[in-house]
């Protein structure tokens, strides 16, 4: 008779918590955050290694919609020293793993006049690189001068509670 063979119990993986990488904190200020959602990218192995080092900026960064497919372009992920002459291109537009509806949303809302697509935030979730894509309207000067006396404002007055 066969011997039953013992199945050994896999242990849970270590909770992990999403890990920011970067953030583009002038994209809070220079434009009107409408929507946001998360989006998965398709990286080489070099890059999700520089990803990892915190070797990157999304200052310049946002989201196109080409062929029915959404990339992110004008994201810098810096060249990972130790891969010598197997590196990736600095600046070459990365895919986004979307849904088709998603998709389809970026597209209406970056046909319309004055609307973007930027990156907010890029992360590492359970080992997985994905990107926080922020639907935006560029802010006014004005906006901008209003917004900054607002936080002053607040500063003052919790500084005169104390």
């Amino acid at each position: 008779m066969a011997r039953k063979r013992r199945r050994r119990q896999a242990t849970p993986a270590p909770t992990t918590r999403n890990r920011t990488l970067a953030v583009n904190r002038r994209a809070r200020y220079d434009y009107v955050v409408l929507d946001t959602f998360d989006a998965g990218l398709e990286l080489r192995g070099t890059e999700i290694k520089s990803l990892r080092t915190g070797s990157v900026s999304l200052r310049e960064g946002y989201v196109a919609v080409q062929d029915g497919e959404a990339y992110l372009r004008d994201v810098h992920i810096a060249r990972y020293k130790p891969a010598a002459d197997a590196n990736h291109d600095p600046d070459r537009p990365r895919k986004l793993l979307l849904h088709r509806a998603e998709i389809d949303e970026l597209a209406r809302h970056t046909n319309q006049a004055g609307h973007t697509a930027v990156p907010l935030r890029l992360y590492l979730e359970k080992g997985w690189a994905k990107v926080e894509i922020g639907l935006v309207r560029g802010r006014r000067d004005y906006d901008k001068r209003d917004k900054i006396r607002a936080r002053d404002d607040a500063r003052e007055i919790a500084r005169r509670m104390r």
